[in-house]
């Protein structure tokens, strides 16, 4: 693995090494256990959108770890000024050990793995969150014991968050059930991709995706740069939310999980967000641990 830019391009044995070295380093920071796997390292992070969890936790992961994080803001670089994104990877591989980027666009995640010589993470894109899916994949695991022949049901917009859950699901062996509105589907990308796999199912009735899940996940239904459809995202939406009545159908003990950040009573009501808060900031907390994994599987074999 040189990069994490989308799960489609890791094995299930990647994924599978990824959650358990993010086992053992959450033990070990659990446990007082000093892990400096990147003492010496340095990690820029670049911003085109706003960010609460990956920021924080990767700059916490990279300090644990022993290295330096550096925050990069587009506004602030000449990236944000018209520099092409070729020449800015091939300047920053000069400086720095690795790059995670939030940004919109997955060819600029792409374009700087194609023209740097340094490990590039995708910390967001439009079209995939590989790092969010990390940590869902290891709080599922924690929690149920197992991935393997559980059923997955995402339930609201064909975003990032579902297609990158319908490949991570997939490929860990899990049975995979999305429910969205017509003309809000997954990127053709990965249904072409899940096509491959009986056990995946994409449904227009939540009732029916819904049925025997052994885990529930939503997100919001404007993700960021859509703030100006919300009103017509709303309406498309309505019968599209994670409430008790819709939990009923799935197995009695389904857990819950949401990205955040979450709008209560439009994607999931109160209730059910806080039956299953423990869950949903156990997912949150796992960003860390997954994001540490991953930093140190691309950073920490660098000679």
């Amino acid at each position: 693995m040189k990069h994490l830019l989308k799960l489609l391009d890791l094995t299930t044995e990647e994924i599978t090494d990824i959650l358990n070295l993010a086992d053992q380093l959450k033990y070990e920071l659990k446990h007082g256990i000093e892990h400096k796997l990147l003492a010496g390292k340095t990690l820029g992070m670049i911003f085109q959108k706003a960010s609460t969890r990956t920021r924080v936790s990767f700059e916490v992961g990279m300090y644990q770890l022993g290295g330096l994080p550096i925050f990069l803001s587009a506004s602030d670089m000449q990236i944000g000024r018209g520099e092409p994104v070729e020449d800015t990877s091939r300047v920053l591989s000069r400086y720095l050990n690795g790059i995670m980027i939030r940004t919109f666009e997955q060819e600029e995640v792409e374009s700087l793995a194609k023209y740097g010589n340094i490990p590039i993470i995708n910390g967001l894109t439009d079209f995939c969150h590989p790092c969010q899916i990390l940590a869902d994949l290891m709080t599922i695991r924690e929690v149920k014991g197992r991935l393997e022949g559980l059923k997955m049901c995402y339930i609201g917009d064909g975003n990032n968050m579902m297609n990158s859950l319908i490949v991570g699901c997939l490929k860990m062996g899990m049975a995979v059930s999305v429910a969205c509105p017509e003309g809000y589907d997954p990127d053709q990308r990965v249904l072409d991709f899940a096509k491959e796999y009986d056990c995946f199912q994409l449904c227009r009735s939540p009732k029916e995706a819904v049925k025997d899940a052994d885990v529930v996940i939503t997100d919001v239904w404007a993700s960021m740069g859509q703030e100006g459809e919300a009103e017509k995202r709303r309406e498309a939406f309505a019968g599209y939310q994670i409430n008790a009545e819709l939990m009923a159908l799935a197995h009695p003990d389904a857990m819950v999980q949401h990205c955040l950040p979450a709008h209560r009573g439009e994607e999931i009501t109160a209730e059910v967000f806080e039956q299953h808060a423990d869950e949903i900031f156990q997912e949150a907390e796992n960003r860390l641990h997954a994001q540490k994994a991953v930093l140190v599987k691309l950073l920490g074999d660098q000679q």
